[in-house]
């Protein structure tokens, strides 16, 4: 029961958390951007530092006495000893979880000859609210004959997705050699500081037959970005499907996501809530579901999840109201609510259109962190234009607490499809968390003395 208990707290991102440390959101947000509620990722964007992670797994396949297999976690680095029985609770359970989400695919395993590696990640919540994420590798150890694939799972509070992609190369790279040569490395990062945004930290490493590599991890400059890569969703889905997808998020919809590759379910996902920037997906969110949790598709309340297309059918049999299943593999929408298309207002979204065509016939120009950029940069535009006139029409009583005058606020939107949208936007609850914010943070606005 406490894992499963554990599995289903992991399904919702806790929305009302800030972090604490690190630099201020403020100093990290790019200009034009509203001010308040950040990123529910503020808390491992902004955090310069502290360690790279808490923990390294191997999660390999073992033999049941029945045939099947089953995810086991087979290495741990480091082991952690005197914990309070609190904290070793959640440890075992978090232990136990990390499998399933390292396998969400099931039991339907055979030793194999040839497999791609491939690279994805998910998110689990503790009983605090505090977050973190598995970064995955899943691969076929080097040998001869048939073998079966297994899970290097870095697990880590910090969101920089591209950053642990490398450093996963590296483990990769050193475990076709051996494992004991992964040791030394990641000992090697443990003990080095996690890197503010735009800098870079060097780790020595020693490979046999090559000698010592310096290898250079290099954070991004926008750090809300780096947890992004929206190229993934650009090359399977045409600018009018993403404004759909887009706009069903921000109603804070239904929305499941079909590919058989963990690595597009994973990607995909996260670039789809980094459009919802400086606003926060704060309801159930799983990049990749695991096969045990499919029911998941029958919660009532908002959700965003990755289902492996293999399961299309169970997906479909689920009695889900007012939901958005996109298919990642064929780039088309297969189940709508069908008011998709008037959603957003008509010329905002004609706009944004124009601009993502604009971008996709020359996509072969742009750097991978030049088409974050210049994405990010027109959702965030969007919400400018249409909410960015929220800080004058907070009134601030004596004690320094903020009211936010929403009538006041939606009345002053003097384009009526815009003012119809905003006042269906205003009830969601990653605009109310972001109104909380701001109204106990006071920032100097123009004209609000």
């Amino acid at each position: 029961a406490s894992i499963g208990n554990f599995l289903r707290r992991s399904l919702r991102r806790a929305g009302r958390r800030e972090g604490k440390d690190g630099a201020s959101a403020a100093e990290n947000t790019p200009p034009g951007v509203p001010q308040g509620k950040q990123r529910e990722w503020s808390s491992v964007f902004y955090s310069a530092g502290q360690f790279f992670f808490e923990y390294l797994v191997v999660v390999s396949l073992k033999k049941m006495p029945d045939g099947h297999y089953e995810p086991k976690i087979t290495y741990q680095f480091p082991k952690r000893e005197n914990l309070l029985k609190g904290q070793k609770e959640e440890e075992e359970r978090l232990l136990q979880a990390i499998p399933l989400f390292c396998f969400p695919d099931g039991n339907n395993w055979s030793p194999i000859t040839e497999f791609t590696s491939e690279t994805f990640s998910f998110v689990l919540t503790n009983m605090d609210g505090s977050r973190k994420i598995g970064y995955c590798r899943r691969l076929l150890p080097s040998g001869r004959g048939v073998r079966l694939p297994e899970v290097f799972c870095i697990i880590s509070c910090l969101g920089c997705f591209g950053l642990f992609s490398k450093i996963l190369d590296e483990v990769e790279k050193r475990r076709q050699i051996s494992m004991a040569v992964i040791y030394p490395f990641m000992q090697g990062l443990r003990e080095s500081p996690f890197p503010a945004p735009g800098k870079t930290v060097t780790i020595k490493s020693f490979i046999p037959e090559s000698g010592t590599e310096l290898i250079e991890l290099t954070r991004p400059v926008d750090a809300h970005l780096e947890h992004v890569e929206f190229q993934a969703l650009l090359q399977r889905l045409s600018p009018h499907l993403i404004l759909h997808i887009f706009a069903s998020a921000v109603l804070e919809r239904r929305l499941i996501f079909l590919a058989e590759e963990l690595s597009v379910l994973s990607q995909c996902i996260h670039a789809v809530a980094a459009l919802l920037y400086p606003f926060t997906w704060a309801h159930t969110y799983i990049p990749v579901v695991p096969e045990c949790l499919l029911d998941t598709v029958c919660c009532p309340t908002p959700f965003m999840v990755g289902i492996q297309r293999r399961h299309l059918e169970r997906v479909l049999e689920q009695p889900v109201e007012e939901a958005l299943i996109v298919d990642l593999c064929e780039g088309k929408i297969i189940r709508a609510v069908g008011d998709e298309e008037e959603i957003l207002p008509g010329k905002l979204q004609n706009e944004m259109l124009i601009y993502l065509n604009r971008h996709n016939n020359n996509n072969n120009v742009h750097t991978s962190e030049q088409v974050n950029a210049l994405v990010s940069e027109a959702f965030v535009q969007f919400f400018v234009r249409l909410v960015g006139h929220y800080g004058s029409h907070i009134k601030w009583g004596r004690s320094g607490s903020g009211s936010f005058q929403e009538r006041a606020f939606c009345k002053a939107i003097a384009s009526k499809s815009c003012r119809r949208f905003v006042k269906k936007f205003v009830k969601t609850n990653m605009f109310s968390l972001f109104i909380e914010e701001a109204e106990k943070s006071r920032i100097p606005q123009e004209g609000n003395g």
